[in-house]
C-alpha cells in the first residue's frame, strides 16, 4: 500500500500526459538516467524513451537561417528498455492500439521504484495482465534492472518476447530543436554473449565517447529458470534477442532484464564492453538488486529527507523535487567531471547545459551532501583556464564564465533562438549574463561558509574568487565626473531585456543585480586572502601575479560601483529602466490568458519586451533572495548609498507587479522575498513552485526535462526560508513562521561535519545536536542567543507570523542582547 507523501500516482492511461509522465517517473542515479517510458515503447508522438549520461556531450554543426549553428547537446543513449511480449502471432501488446482494461503507475520515492500495472485484451479476445517494475540501481550506478511479471488470465500458449539495446535512436525530444542536427551515435559493435546476453557498443561522433551497454533477459516460474527457444534478431544499430516459451492460464512468469552501462571515461574500467558484460554476469537476480538499491536510497533519504506534518500533497511535491535532485547529483556523482544540468538527466530541453541553477541547488546540498557541492564547484574549477580564455577573446582580464556550459567549459549558448509562435529565428544574446560568473564566486563562498572546508578554499577556491575578481575590476569602466564604475553591455537575470530599444548593439549598462554581486565578489576575493594562510597567500601571489595595487583596486570598485535609482528610493533594474513603456499587463491577460512568455508574444506582434518594464524573472529581487537585509545593508552602505528598512518592500512591491513569472525559479525568489511581508501570497507561490512540474504550469516544457533549480529552490524554501536558518556572526539564527496551512515539519542539516536537528511545530521549536557539534555556541531564537554545544536540546515557543513585513535584527541589538544575558 502507498505510504502518504511518498508515492506518485496515476490511475489511467493518458496518452497526452505521457510525456510529462515520463520526465517526472525518470529514475537515475547521478551517473545516468532512463526517463519513464514504457518498455515496448518507441518514440512517436506519445513516447519519448531517453538515457542519458552525465557529460555525456556530443556536438553537431547545422545549416541553418544561412549560416552554420554548432550545438553540443546532452547524448541520447542507446535506448535498454526495449522488452515487448505477444502471443505467438497475435498482435505486441500495446498500450495505445490495445484495449486496455485497468491501467496504474506508481513512482516510490522511498525506493527508486518505477511500476506500472496494467490488464489488455487483444483483438482474439486474449486478456493479459502485467506488473513491471524498475529501478536505476542507486548503490551500483552501472546497472539498471527491469522485472515484468505475466499472467494469461484467460487463456494458454505460447508467449514471444523481443528484448534490445538500440542504438537508433536520435536526440528528438525538443520540437523546436528538430530543424537542427541529432543524429550523434555510430553503432560500432553489437552481439549476443553466452546463453542469454546481448551487448551493443556506440560512439559520438564528435566527442569520440565510447558507450557500451550489456544485457541479460531471462525467464522465471518462480525460483525456477523456464527453458526458452531463443535466436538473436540482427538489425542496423540494434542488438536483440527474440525467444518463446510456453504459459498457462492464471499462472504468472517473470521475465527479468539486467542492464550495465559503461563508457570509456570510466574510472578503473580496460575496456567498456568487457566491463558491461562482467557487470551483468554478476549482478544476480532483480529482487536482490532492488534490495541493495533500496538501502542506497534509504541511506539518502535519511540524510536527505524534510518531513512535514499533516500535508500530504505538498509532502509528496516537496519528496519528489528532492527525489529528482538526488537522482541527478548523488554520491555517484563526486567522483565525475559534471556540472548540474538546468533540466537534469531527464530530457533534452536547454541541450543539458550547466547554467547558473547550481545557485539555488547548492544550498541544499551544502547542508546534506557537500561531497557532491564539492564536486560540482571542481567542474567550474577545472574550467578556469576555458573561462579565462574567454575573458581574454572578449577583451578582460581574469576568468569569465560562460553562461551555458558543457563538456569543455566554453561558451555554449546559441546564437539564434526560435521563436514558436511566430516562426521566426532571432538573436540570442543570452551570453551577455555575465553574472553566472558572480554566482560561481557565491557558491564558492557559501560552501565555504557552510563546511568549513578550509583545504577546497585554498586549494581551487581561493583562485576561482581572485580571477573571478579580476574579470569584474577589468570589465568595470571608470566615471571620473561621477567616481563611480560602471558596468556596461550586460544582461542581467530577467532575460527579457537585452538591449535597448533606442541603441543598436545589445546589452544593458549598469544592471543593478550584476554591480552589487561583483561589487560583493571583489570584497569576498579580498578576505579570502586573509583566510588561506602566509604561506598560501605567498604562492597564489606568485602564481596569479598580484599585486598591492590590484588588490587596492579591488577594495575601490567595490566602494565606488554604480547603483541606479527610481523615484522612492526604488532600485532600478538597470540604467535607463525610467525610459521604458509601462504595459497594459491586464489587456494581455485578457488577449493571451497565459503571458509568462511575453517575449515571444510581442515578437510575434511585431514588437519587443525590450519597451517594456516588463521582467520574465526576477532581477533586483534576486538580491533580496541570496542576502540578508542585514547584508545588503551593509553592501550599500559600502557604496555609499542611503538603504532605508522600507526599501526592500517598495522594491518588492514594484518589481513583482511587473514580472511575467516566465521562470520557475522566479515563483522561488518571489515567495522568499515575500515570506515576511505577504505570507499568504509567499505560501501561494511556494505551492505554484513545488508544483511547476508536477502540473507542468509552463504548459509541456515539463515534458523535455524537469527544472531542477525551481525544484532545489523550492525545497530550500521549506529548509530556510520558513525557519528563517542563517548561519552568521558565529551564531545560528532561525526565526520560524510557518504558514498556516503547515502545522510543523522536522529536518537535519550538517553544518561543519555535525548534523544539526529542528523540530518546528505549531506550539514549539526543538533544536539539538545529539551527535557532535562544532558549530556556533549560541543558538539565536527571535532575537535572543542562548548558548549551545554538543547534546543540548533546546525548546522554544513558536508563533506564527503572516502579516506585516519584518527586517532581521541587527548586529548591534544582537551583541546587546548577548552583553545583558538570558
Amino acid at each position: 500500500m502507498a505510504e502518504a507523501g511518498w508515492n506518485l500516482v496515476y490511475d489511467g492511461f493518458e496518452p497526452s500526459q505521457e510525456r510529462l509522465r515520463e520526465a517526472l517517473c525518470t529514475l537515475g542515479n547521478g551517473y545516468f538516467a532512463t526517463r519513464g517510458a514504457a518498455e515496448g515503447a518507441d518514440a512517436d508522438g506519445i513516447h519519448y524513451p531517453g538515457t542519458y549520461l552525465a557529460g555525456g556531450y556530443n556536438r553537431l554543426a547545422t545549416e541553418i537561417a544561412g549560416r552554420t549553428v554548432e550545438n553540443e547537446d546532452l547524448v541520447n543513449l542507446p535506448n535498454w528498455l526495449p522488452l515487448a511480449f505477444r502471443p505467438e502471432g497475435g498482435d505486441w501488446l500495446d498500450l495505445p492500439h490495445m484495449e486496455l482494461l485497468d491501467f496504474r503507475q506508481e513512482l516510490d520515492l522511498r525506493q527508486g521504484l518505477l511500476e506500472r500495472r496494467l490488464l489488455l485484451r487483444d483483438a482474439e479476445g486474449r486478456e493479459t495482465s502485467l506488473v513491471s517494475r524498475r529501478i536505476v540501481h542507486m548503490g551500483l550506478p552501472h546497472l539498471a534492472a527491469i522485472k515484468v511479471v505475466l499472467r494469461p488470465e484467460n487463456w494458454s500458449g505460447r508467449l514471444e518476447v523481443r528484448s534490445a539495446l538500440d542504438a537508433r535512436v536520435t536526440n528528438a525530444g525538443v520540437e523546436r530543436y528538430r530543424q537542427l542536427g541529432s543524429r550523434h551515435l555510430t553503432t560500432l559493435e553489437r552481439s549476443a554473449f553466452g546463453d542469454d546476453g546481448i551487448f551493443l557498443v556506440a560512439e559520438t561522433n564528435q566527442s569520440r565517447l565510447r558507450i557500451a551497454e550489456a544485457a541479460v533477459t531471462r525467464v522465471f516460474d518462480g525460483a525456477d529458470l523456464v527453458s526458452v527457444t531463443r535466436h538473436a534478431e540482427d538489425e542496423e544499430g540494434m542488438a536483440g534477442q527474440h525467444f518463446v516459451f510456453a504459459v498457462t492460464e492464471c499462472r504468472a512468469v517473470a521475465v527479468e532484464k539486467v542492464v550495465a552501462l559503461y563508457t570509456a571515461r570510466d574510472r578503473a574500467v580496460s575496456e567498456p564492453r568487457e566491463a558491461a558484460v562482467q557487470a551483468v554476469g554478476k549482478a544476480g537476480r532483480f529482487d536482490e538488486l532492488l534490495a541493495s538499491h533500496v538501502q542506497a536510497w534509504r541511506s539518502l533519504w535519511e540524510r536527505c529527507d524534510v518531513a512535514l506534518e499533516n500535508h500530504a500533497p505538498t509532502q509528496t511535491a516537496l519528496r519528489l523535487d528532492i527525489f529528482h535532485l538526488l537522482q541527478t547529483v548523488s554520491p555517484n556523482t563526486v567522483d565525475l567531471d559534471v556540472g548540474v544540468p538546468a533540466r537534469g538527466l531527464h530530457g533534452e530541453a536547454y541541450r543539458g547545459h550547466v547554467f547558473w541553477d547550481e545557485l539555488f541547488i547548492l544550498p541544499f546540498l551544502n547542508f546534506h551532501l557537500p561531497r557532491v557541492s564539492r564536486a560540482l564547484l571542481l567542474y567550474r574549477y577545472r574550467r578556469l583556464p576555458a573561462a579565462r580564455r574567454l575573458a581574454g577573446e572578449a577583451g578582460y582580464r581574469g576568468a569569465m564564465y560562460p553562461w551555458q556550459s558543457g563538456s569543455s567549459g566554453r561558451e555554449e549558448s546559441q546564437t539564434l533562438h526560435l521563436n514558436p509562435r511566430s516562426g521566426r529565428w532571432t538573436a540570442d544574446n543570452t551570453h551577455l549574463q555575465r553574472h553566472v560568473s558572480a554566482a560561481i564566486g557565491y557558491n564558492v563562498w557559501r560552501y565555504w561558509q557552510t563546511t568549513g572546508d578550509r583545504d577546497f578554499l585554498s586549494g581551487y577556491g581561493a583562485e576561482m574568487l581572485i580571477e573571478i575578481a579580476r574579470f569584474w575590476a577589468s570589465i568595470a569602466s571608470y566615471d571620473d565626473e561621477a567616481d563611480r564604475y560602471d558596468i556596461r553591455g550586460v544582461m542581467g537575470p530577467d532575460e527579457f531585456h537585452d538591449g535597448y530599444p533606442w541603441r543598436d548593439e545589445p546589452g544593458l549598462d549598469n544592471n543593478a543585480y550584476t554591480n552589487v554581486m561583483a561589487a560583493w565578489l571583489l570584497c569576498r576575493a579580498g578576505d579570502v586572502l586573509e583566510l588561506v594562510g602566509a604561506e598560501r597567500r605567498r604562492e597564489l601571489d606568485g602564481l596569479l601575479g598580484l599585486g598591492a595595487d590590484e588588490i587596492a583596486l579591488w577594495d575601490r570598485i567595490s566602494r565606488r560601483m554604480r547603483a541606479v535609482f527610481l523615484d522612492g528610493g526604488i532600485i532600478a533594474q538597470f540604467e535607463g529602466y525610467d525610459r521604458l513603456q509601462e504595459l497594459d499587463w491586464e489587456g494581455y491577460r485578457q488577449r493571451y490568458g497565459d503571458i509568462q512568455r511575453l517575449d515571444r508574444i510581442l515578437e510575434a506582434e511585431g514588437d519587443s519586451v525590450n519597451r517594456y518594464r516588463a521582467s520574465k524573472q526576477a532581477d533586483v529581487l534576486m538580491l533580496f533572495y541570496l542576502f540578508s537585509h542585514e547584508e545588503l545593508r551593509a553592501l550599500f552602505e559600502r557604496l555609499g548609498y542611503p538603504f532605508e528598512p522600507d526599501s526592500i518592500a517598495k522594491c518588492i512591491d514594484y518589481y513583482v507587479k511587473r514580472t511575467s513569472n516566465g521562470s520557475t525559479l522566479s515563483r522561488v525568489v518571489h515567495s522568499w522575498v515575500l515570506a515576511r511581508g505577504d505570507r499568504a501570497r509567499s505560501w501561494s507561490l511556494l505551492a505554484e513552485a513545488l508544483d511547476s512540474d508536477l502540473a507542468d504550469i509552463q504548459g509541456g516544457t515539463t515534458a523535455e526535462g524537469v527544472h531542477l533549480g525551481a525544484m532545489a529552490g523550492s525545497v530550500d524554501l521549506v529548509l530556510r526560508g520558513q525557519t528563517a536558518l542563517e548561519f552568521r556572526d558565529d551564531a545560528l539564527w532561525i526565526s520560524p513562521c510557518l504558514p498556516k496551512e503547515l502545522q510543523g515539519m522536522c529536518m537535519k542539516l550538517l553544518y561543519r561535519g555535525h548534523w544539526l536537528h529542528l523540530q518546528i511545530g505549531c506550539e514549539e521549536l526543538t533544536v539539538s545536536a545529539p551527535d557532535g557539534w562544532a558549530g556556533p555556541g549560541h543558538i539565536g531564537v527571535r532575537n535572543r542567543l542562548h548558548a549551545f554545544k554538543a547534546g543540548d536540546v533546546l525548546k522554544f515557543s513558536c508563533r506564527r507570523v503572516d502579516e506585516g513585513y519584518r527586517p532581521e535584527p541587527n548586529t548591534a541589538a544582537r551583541e546587546r542582547v548577548m552583553a545583558e544575558g538570558e
